[in-house]
């Protein structure tokens, strides 16, 4: 189990560094100069006076494998450099943008939680019913629509129309719900049909068998039932999470949420190279991290992959 873990962390650290080297590669394969981008996004006609200067203070005469050393370093110390627009330090526009993000993922990660499990279980007690195919077909119809379409709908009919929340922003703790559920309709989908294959394929299996001969009662079988059904639930989860926080680009547009997705967007708009790359860097990290972590408690929950590995 040690040796399975260290194997993993060290596996790690050289996608790390492809992730950091792929982020400053992108960035860096744009035909137009950074130093005249920096100038013209601050209202400043460039001349080559201006625009030699702006190059030697973004270190742009120095050569490529020197100028990505250096900005590693940096981001290794939590500098990731400084944007083009505000003049603000990177680190500190997305410690405040992060966040709103965060909450909105939370939340959103919850609504997933409830209605998945719900939802799934539902549908496997009652394999085959009316019951099962009506919530399917909701279910999939719902996570066919394009998210910013049931944003726009959501807004239309909650806040427009019934007055319950507000249009944009996040003025109340109330102006959370509507990007929460828009965000969510993508995933639970997914969630349900695991949840549900799962607990019908474990319906047959032998502790089953034993548990009802056993005498048991039919919730105490559904929970073990739903306790062993959960395995691939776990590991899409860990994957989701990261999706969540880089998914939330189109909802926080949408809905005009202060998250990172719409810092990420603005800097897009303005060419803000650092925002962008710093955004590409810590997403990346970001999943590798969460796939890291779900392998290993998937590891901890099932004796099979210990004994595997």
């Amino acid at each position: 189990m040690e040796k399975y873990i260290l194997k993993r962390v060290i596996a790690v650290i050289p996608m790390i560094f492809g992730i950091s080297f792929l982020a400053f590669v992108l960035i860096n394969l744009r035909a137009s100069d950074p130093a005249e981008i920096a100038l013209r996004v601050n209202q400043v006609t460039p001349t080559e006076e201006m625009v030699e200067a702006m190059r030697k203070e973004l270190g742009l005469e120095q050569s490529f494998l020197v100028r990505y050393v250096t900005w590693l370093g940096d981001c290794l110390r939590g500098d990731f450099g400084t944007s083009f627009v505000t003049h603000q330090p990177v680190a500190d526009e997305i410690a405040l943008a992060f966040p709103a993000t965060f909450s909105l993922a939370a939340v959103t990660l919850m609504i997933i939680l409830f209605f998945s499990l719900a939802i799934g279980v539902l549908c496997a007690i009652y394999e085959g019913s009316i019951i099962d195919k009506i919530m399917r077909a909701i279910v999939f119809l719902s996570s066919a629509v394009p998210s910013f379409w049931i944003g726009i709908l959501l807004m239309w009919f909650f806040a427009v129309k019934l007055n319950w929340f507000d249009t944009s922003g996040m003025e109340k703790p109330s102006s959370i719900i509507l990007p929460a559920i828009t965000l969510s309709f993508g995933f639970i989908s997914t969630y349900v049909r695991l949840i549900r294959n799962n607990m019908i394929n474990n319906k047959n299996e032998n502790f089953i068998f034993y548990a009802r001969v056993r005498g048991l009662k039919e919730s105490t079988i559904i929970r073990h039932t739903l306790k062993n059904s959960l395995q691939t639930s776990i590991t899409a989860l860990g994957m989701s999470i990261p999706k969540l926080i880089a998914g939330t680009v189109i909802v926080e547009n949408i809905f005009a949420w202060p998250g990172i997705g719409r810092l990420c967007v603005t800097a897009i708009f303005n060419s803000d190279f650092p925002i962008i790359q710093a955004y590409i860097l810590i997403m990346g990290i970001m999943f590798v991290i969460c796939n890291l972590m779900v392998d290993i408690i998937s590891m901890i929950l099932d004796p099979r992959m210990r004994k595997e590995a």
